[in-house]
């Protein structure tokens, strides 16, 4: 990875507009280096214009971002060089082969296209076999791990990832996490936007958003932790229905008060936390 004097990513503030539509609003995020941060939200949320902000392809309304020490308006070009974006939909070129899209996007960060960054890059989303074909032959899963490999090929210090794995088979979307952990312990920080709870919990902190506020922001097995648990009690035919913050406490003293035949635990996943989280904000 390259040397940078500033690792964290830091936003203060930040408010963005698209005219009378508020997308994000007063947030506060600070990322240090070689932590995979997630942004979690349904569409809408507002994660894909942070996203946005935070490389410099738009210009917040109000607040201040910093990226590597850099203003990603202002430091732009020498910021492009130590950050990889893969935005939400594939901007590749059709007409140009695999390998050439990704020597097209290592001279786009001043980098020399080296053969060997350009394989080790298609190595890495699994399309080595299709170095030679052109874009245009290639489905739409393959066009995804083919804009991850330019994002990544420079070897940033800082990468930004839309749904890096939207169209990607299971077994090759572990094997990219696998890779996405690996790049972190050298060093490179990792924020990504995801709708998969376990690529959340793969994560070591993640931002929760809804309607451009951040409703949380936490390692998300804390937030998995605060789950609750819907308790049913059956004496008879007769059931009853109990939401308990913490049932290992509650249960016992329920239980202490009434007779009861059969017991059901059923609890809250990490999704259904998010969702709790992001109704109770609107």
């Amino acid at each position: 990875m390259a040397a940078s004097t500033e690792s964290t990513l830091e936003v203060t503030d930040l408010t963005h507009s698209y005219g009378s539509l508020k997308a994000l609003t007063d947030i506060n995020l600070q990322i240090p280096r070689g932590e995979i941060f997630g942004l979690i939200g349904p569409n809408g949320a507002g994660k894909t214009t942070l996203i946005r902000a935070l490389v410099g392809s738009l210009t917040p309304s109000l607040g201040n971002v910093s990226v590597l020490g850099l203003d990603p308006k202002t430091d732009r070009w020498r910021l492009r060089q130590q950050i990889g974006y893969m935005p939400q939909r594939p901007a590749l070129y059709d007409d140009l082969t695999v390998a050439a899209n990704v020597s097209f996007f290592l001279s786009g960060h001043r980098r020399h296209p080296d053969p060997d960054l350009v394989a080790g890059a298609l190595d890495f989303v699994d399309l080595a076999d299709r170095a030679h074909d052109r874009v245009h032959t290639l489905s739409g899963g393959m066009q995804q791990r083919l804009s991850l490999a330019c994002a990544l090929a420079h070897k940033p210090d800082v990468l930004f990832l839309d749904e890096p794995t939207s169209g990607v088979d299971p077994e090759l979307r572990a094997s990219f996490w696998e890779g996405f952990r690996r790049l972190t312990q050298r060093g490179a920080t990792i924020v990504v936007s995801t709708h998969q709870m376990d690529e959340a919990l793969a994560c070591q902190r993640i931002a929760v958003l809804s309607h451009g506020l951040k409703v949380a922001d936490e390692d998300p097995r804390v937030l998995a932790s605060g789950a609750r648990a819907l308790v049913r009690v059956w004496k008879g035919d007769s059931m009853t229905e109990h939401t308990m913050e913490d049932y290992r406490v509650e249960l016992p003293r329920l239980l202490e008060s009434i007779s009861v035949d059969r017991i059901e635990i059923v609890h809250e996943t990490l999704q259904d936390v998010v969702l709790r989280l992001i109704r109770s904000a609107t």
